[in-house]
């Protein structure tokens, strides 16, 4: 069973001196022995076998602007959508269906995401659109910060050229002239906040826009303060 996660670093990062096996060695290391550490929570009636232990390879990828990243993380989520709705199709097919895995893999062959939800409403009265978010659209992990009001007006100006007296430059880097108190300080209150999930679009602006502190790696306000 294949399991995606994307990890994302600022452009500004030092972790490591920014070596990418080292990053790379590191997170998928200790993803694995969380993953495994924590299956008994989730699976407790599927005990890990020798045979078959979850593992994980890595690569790490350079994007040179914000919008690159958005459109990695865009393309992150529909790929997320197309397998879950296949997925669900498939095994709905199998297990209430009675089909054998061939014959479903063989009907589900050339089928649009149209073909996917007709199968799943007119056989087994799914309807694929009530569908818990989680597995739609994927777990987004993020520090959180009271989220912030932005005019819909001004969302396309803010999202592409970023303010420099805000604390980054056009493509989200933190401006040279950021003295390393300021530095310090913005790292504090990044330990300080949460980590929050959610099961949200990332498509759309929106959910950059009230988030601006993800992309522009300044903290923002800590909720409750």
């Amino acid at each position: 069973m294949l399991r995606r996660k994307s990890f994302v670093f600022h452009r500004n990062c030092q972790l490591f001196e920014r070596r990418s096996s080292k990053l790379v060695s590191t997170i998928v290391s200790t993803f694995t022995a969380y993953y495994v550490h924590k299956w008994p929570e989730f699976f407790p009636s599927m005990p890990l076998e020798p045979c078959c232990l979850p593992t994980f390879d890595g690569r790490a990828v350079q994007y040179p602007s914000v919008r690159n990243l958005r459109d990695y993380m865009s393309w992150r989520q529909v790929d997320c959508h197309i397998n879950n709705l296949y997925n669900t199709t498939f095994w709905n097919m199998v297990l209430k269906g009675g089909m054998s895995n061939t014959d479903a893999e063989q009907e589900l062959k050339g089928t649009v995401s149209s073909d996917k939800n007709e199968i799943l409403f007119s056989r087994f009265g799914i309807n694929y659109n009530n569908e818990p978010e989680m597995f739609k659209k994927g777990s987004v992990l993020y520090r959180d910060f009271e989220l912030q009001p932005i005019e819909r007006h001004q969302a396309h100006q803010q999202l592409s050229k970023p303010r420099e007296d805000e604390g980054y430059t056009e493509d989200g880097e933190e401006p040279s002239q950021v003295s390393k108190t300021q530095r310090e300080k913005q790292k504090k209150l990044q330990r300080k906040a949460d980590i929050a999930i959610a099961y949200v679009d990332i498509i759309k602006d929106e959910f950059w826009e009230q988030r601006p502190w993800i992309l522009s790696n300044r903290a923002g306000k800590l909720r409750g303060s």
